[in-house]
């Protein structure tokens, strides 16, 4: 038997602890010394009591694990418990980090305001290019949302594109439009769901909702009408589609769409360095000068990832912004 100081070493626990469980009845002791009181325990006990810490790590109280551990949790439940339980930290968790990282931002921002130098912005036309893309909505144009979903749709765009045989000819290109919204849903003004990925336009008629909160995220690779052709793909090089007017994005069948992405007549851009959670402050002083310099911007800003190494701190991004003359 162990007294009370060693079971408590033993367990990672305080002695003061195993008082106040004996207490409410919840750990006895296996013996306690009828002329000291001293109380002493078993190394069996060591079971019951690595239940009781794990089921109020779960956030239940010592009343409801005395309940449960009362109607004998077997070892497999007490595992899907805390599976679930570490589950839920470790989303919180991640939460939290990108709570933490907008705060980094804004502070960021503030922090460079009026800093930017004029040589930062170069503004220029850009050149229309071939997209292999996958898309989906986000709740809002704010980085804790964009995250969440263009990383999943580049993720899996890769995976198709090499299942495919089509190699990429450029970097990866990001671009934004107002989210649809169904026909159906005009009346209430109802988004489709944040984060639901198409790989094609939506069949059901509908209408953009400018103003509203989400955005439609499209998530880009450049690409070859020759490479497409070798995966046994041919798009019309002048519109993308054959008698289409507009670079609308076109289904594959593998997949992904294709879209013919017009140029930039005018944007400014700039580049990002960092991780695209970081973005802010960049936006944001690209923002100043644009009505600095008696421009207006002209839709979202596409992103052109330029350099994406394993470390997103190595980032480059060239943001491009359209813009008119105000």
């Amino acid at each position: 038997m162990f007294t009370i100081g060693d079971f408590a070493r033993y367990g990672r626990v305080s002695a003061r602890m195993l008082r106040h469980y004996d207490a409410i009845g919840l750990l006895r002791p296996a013996r306690t010394d009828p002329v000291s009181g001293y109380r002493f325990y078993e190394a069996a006990q060591l079971a019951r009591l690595n239940r009781i810490i794990a089921l109020k790590d779960l956030g239940f109280s010592l009343q409801q694990v005395r309940a449960i551990l009362a109607e004998e949790v077997s070892v497999p439940e007490l595992r899907g418990m805390l599976r679930l339980r570490r589950a839920e930290l470790e989303a919180a968790l991640t939460a939290a980090g990108a709570r933490l990282a907008q705060v980094e931002a804004r502070l960021r921002t503030i922090e460079s305001e009026g800093r930017m130098s004029a040589d930062d912005v170069v503004v220029k036309r850009t050149e229309t290019v071939l997209l292999a893309e996958l898309s989906g909505t986000a709740a809002s144009y704010g980085p804790e949302d964009i995250g969440p979903v263009i990383q999943p749709l580049y993720d899996e765009l890769c995976r198709l594109l090499e299942t495919a045989g089509v190699t990429p000819a450029g970097p990866g290109l990001a671009y934004y439009e107002d989210a649809p919204v169904p026909a159906a849903a005009k009346t209430d003004g109802a988004l489709a769901p944040p984060g639901e990925a198409t790989s094609h336009s939506p069949a059901t008629p509908a209408h953009t909702a400018p103003g509203g909160d989400a955005v439609l995220v499209h998530a880009g690779m450049v690409i070859t009408h020759e490479a497409l052709a070798k995966a046994g793909v041919t798009v019309d090089r002048a519109s993308g589609r054959p008698g289409t007017p507009s670079a609308a994005p076109v289904p594959t069948g593998l997949g992904f769409d294709v879209v013919t992405l017009p140029a930039l007549d005018c944007a400014a851009t700039v580049v990002h360095r960092g991780p695209m959670s970081r973005i802010l402050p960049t936006a944001q002083n690209l923002a100043h000068w644009i009505d600095a310099n008696g421009y207006r911007s002209a839709g979202y800003a596409r992103e052109l990832y330029l350099e994406c190494p394993p470390d997103q701190e190595d980032w480059v991004t060239e943001i491009q912004e359209p813009v008119v003359r105000a």
